[in-house]
């Protein structure tokens, strides 16, 4: 059972991953280990859910672990999808019940010297991103308190994980506006310059620009850039 402090202390290191310079295959990995660390396990590993919709596997604690989540995903069973499924704890705590459970992935897992298996789920809310995978070379159930602290480093993950992607698609997003506005501003520039040099109206200045644009198979931002230059007259 992990001390008060020390679970603070690894919650602390995982929240500490909201500044700028945030790496998620580094944030999985430091929970892992904690997980190894801290509490009553053997091994642990983080799966997540790529943009195709499937789990990958992201971090884990030994070799082995690795080797058994990549045969999770082959076989397509076991604790951590099960546990993504569900969007709930899988809990395992026999050999027999390894194998009922998942015949292919408990064999395996049981070989390997595991005795004991469980999952949480990694969420915030109605966002589900993966599962936090956890194997133990005892069976029988994990203390209560093993059982909430791995919770809260899973949860704390996510919590992170999450933080970031909004904080990038926030920047993203503000990117893609000031870019909007300022290719808008040389589209207006260029439209200008056609009106004095070529004498234009202004509507038929923004129709030859769109023309140019179609008939060179660019953006009509480029032309608008090329006009304002002075390398297309």
């Amino acid at each position: 059972m992990p001390s008060e402090s020390l679970v603070c202390s690894t919650l602390i290191e995982l929240a500490d991953n909201l500044l700028d310079d945030f790496d998620a295959v580094d944030l999985l990995t430091l929970l892992a280990t904690r997980c190894v660390d801290l509490l009553d396990v053997s091994t642990a590993g983080v799966m997540l859910v790529a943009p195709e919709g499937d789990l990958r596997c992201v971090a884990s604690s030994s070799e082995t672990m690795r080797t058994m989540e990549l045969f999770e995903l082959q076989t397509s069973e076991g604790p951590c999808l099960d546990s993504f499924r569900l969007n709930e704890r899988i809990v395992a705590e026999t050999p027999e019940n390894l194998k009922l459970r998942w015949p292919l992935f408990g064999s395996r897992a049981v070989d390997a010297g595991y005795k004991s298996a469980y999952a949480f789920a990694m969420r915030l809310r109605d966002q589900h991103i993966g599962s936090l995978n956890i194997f133990r070379s005892e069976d029988g159930s994990m203390s209560s308190e093993d059982l909430i602290a791995a919770q809260a480093f899973a949860d704390m993950a996510s919590i992170s994980i999450l933080h970031q992607r909004v904080t990038f698609e926030s920047r993203l997003l503000n990117h893609q506006l000031t870019t909007a506005l300022t290719s808008r501003a040389i589209l207006e520039q260029a439209k200008g310059v056609l009106v004095g040099r070529r004498g234009l109206k202004i509507e038929d200045a923004f129709t030859w620009m769109r023309h140019e644009a179609r008939n060179n198979n660019v953006k009509l931002a480029v032309i608008a850039r090329e006009i304002v230059d002075g390398n297309l007259k």
